[in-house]
């Protein structure tokens, strides 16, 4: 999105304030034209040129059509039909339910702001509609008027005070969005409420012939009773889960099923492999609401936009995106949350393709670590392997060059083959092979890659077992060169590499050396370990490697003089 334009903001918010400011004295016109039309207007020679009058203050006031919208013609029909229905067919229940419909729609802009400070006029406003048309309108309905001096003068002048009052009342400096907003709900309550007051306050009066006075309290004490009725019964306190509940459920569509709307979205998340898809498919269901006019989002640095702008948007954000809706007309409160609803669900659905395709990815790059870890691994077996061949040939007396020239032509074959075998590894991981052979032949291989480095070898084992000779290989290496390590640091200490049981094998080494430290054997084959000679890194991927050819590495023993890694099959129950 472009960055706020501090000019632009003060501007605009200037214009929306100077329009807000206006429309209060769009509003108190308004209400001064409906006073003359009432008073002085109706059932005189200038009652046409007050219907025309008031109507026209109306048209400038009216909540519905935005003031900056081109009007259609089919809008425009609309609106001189109705002014001149309102002046050839203008009496006193016209101007009963005319008052009612101001009044609702007065009361949904109230109910449709947040701030206190901008409901005042709407309030003094309110509070004259229902004064005129329970003092004046309905009398004269019921053709009882009012005989009283004093309410005369209070509804001829009396009331003109509260149109003069929303003159000086403070503007709606809310959002400039929404300003124009009103609560459909609201507005269509107080409209039936209203029409209940008067049909109620003539039906009473023209069955009972009561006074006007006391049918009007009546009236109104049936309401009050009704709605305290209707308030328990919208949220009781127990047993039925009252009508709220059901309500909510039908108003949380706004315009769809809302199951449906998850059903879909649940979909697109099981079909869209990327978040950019997911997303992209997800405000397409949105903008197919119906009170939804086009979109537009940005994912990164990329923008695309959907549908059309308009005058009406509302602004999201969640995550990496920025998205902007896009509307018909101006987002009720009620609407606002549904939108945020919405909005928060795909946002949901979406960091969960953020985090599947997160996943897949170390996964990934996991596979592609512990691949070159072990292959690593195998190498630097190899190279010691190499490097005790050399060891031997550097300590092999002159009387012994037969043998060794013997032990090299034996071990040369066999680290030619392993080389081979890491090299076919580094090329196609995926289609590595095992080779097995007779656990004594490998025994027999095994001794001789440590001549002549003192380590003692013992072997007491009743079968000949098939293993994988690379395994045992890799991780028998791994824990004599931890041991010669140790040993350079500790020059009495002996080695010991034993093979023992019967097709239940055990490899074991030990050493008699100093133990480990309790913090690095807790941690022994569970991570990865830097102890600074060695131990922890190797024995974690020998400890892995051992797992998947179905052997277990283990710490048997751990203290001062012994220290014993034993490798065998893994027990099953």
């Amino acid at each position: 999105m472009t960055p706020p334009n501090p000019i632009q903001d003060y501007k605009r918010h200037s214009r929306f304030s100077f329009l807000s400011a206006r429309r209060q004295w769009q509003l108190a016109l308004m209400l001064f034209s409906l006073h003359g039309l009432l008073v002085w207007g109706m059932g005189s020679e200038l009652q046409t040129a007050w219907t025309l009058f008031h109507y026209g203050c109306f048209l400038l006031w009216q909540p519905v059509l935005h003031g900056r919208e081109p009007l259609s013609l089919r809008t425009a029909l609309i609106l001189v039909s109705g002014g001149i229905l309102m002046t050839m067919f203008m009496s006193w229940w016209l101007m009963a339910f005319w008052l009612c419909l101001l009044f609702s729609l007065l009361g949904g802009r109230i109910f449709s702001f947040t701030k206190t400070a901008s409901r005042p006029g709407f309030l003094m406003a309110a509070t004259y509609l229902l004064a005129m048309l329970t003092m004046h309108v309905v009398p004269q309905l019921l053709a009882r008027n009012i005989d009283t001096d004093a309410l005369i003068a209070l509804v001829e002048y009396g009331l003109l005070l509260l149109p003069i009052g929303v003159l000086f009342t403070k503007a709606e400096n809310g959002d400039a969005h929404q300003v124009l907003a009103m609560d459909f709900f609201y507005t269509l309550m107080l409209l039936m409420i209203t029409i209940t007051l008067v049909l109620g306050c003539f039906a009473i009066a023209m069955t009972t012939q009561a006074r006007y006075t006391e049918v009007l309290l009546k009236m109104i004490f049936a309401l009050a009773a009704g709605l305290l009725a209707l308030s328990w019964f919208w949220n009781p306190r127990a047993g039925f889960s009252g009508i709220g509940l059901i309500l909510s459920r039908y108003l949380l569509s706004v315009g769809l099923p809302f199951e449906q709307w998850i059903q879909n979205i649940a979909e697109l998340a099981q079909q869209q492999r990327t978040p950019a898809n997911f997303l992209a498919h997800s405000v397409a269901e949105i903008a197919k609401l119906p009170w939804v006019q086009g979109a537009k989002w940005q994912l990164g640095q990329a923008e695309q936009q959907l549908g059309k702008p308009s005058v009406h948007f509302h602004e999201l954000q969640f995550h990496d995106v920025e998205l902007t809706l896009y509307s018909r007309w101006p987002l009720t409160p009620a609407l606002t949350i549904h939108v945020k609803l919405l909005t928060r669900i795909v946002a949901e659905f979406y960091e969960a393709k953020r985090r599947e395709e997160s996943m897949t990815q170390n996964a990934y790059m996991q596979a592609v670590y512990e691949t070159g870890a072990r292959l690593t691994h195998d190498i630097k077996n190899l190279v010691q392997s190499m490097g005790a061949l050399c060891s031997a040939a550097e300590h092999t007396a002159a009387s012994d060059q037969e043998r060794l020239l013997a032990l090299i032509r034996k071990q040369l074959p066999l680290l030619n083959e392993r080389m081979a075998k890491t090299l076919t590894k580094l090329q196609s991981p995926a289609n590595e092979t095992r080779s097995t052979l007779p656990i004594l032949q490998w025994w027999e291989n095994f001794q001789a890659h440590y001549p002549h480095l003192g380590i003692i070898f013992e072997a007491t084992i009743s079968a000949n077992p098939a293993v994988d000779g690379d395994v045992l290989d890799s991780v028998t290496d791994n824990l004599i060169q931890n041991a010669l390590a140790k040993r350079s640091s500790q020059p009495e200490l002996t080695i010991y590499v034993s093979l023992s049981g019967d097709n239940h094998y055990t490899v074991a080494v030990r050493d008699t050396g100093s133990a480990m430290p309790s913090a690095i054997a807790d941690k022994l084959f569970k991570k990865q370990v830097s102890s600074g000679k060695g131990l922890g890194i190797g024995l974690y991927q020998a400890a892995k490697q051992a797992n998947a050819s179905g052997l277990t590495l283990a710490l048997k023993e751990n203290r001062e003089g012994s220290v014993w890694f034993t490798l065998g099959p893994q027990q099953t129950a």
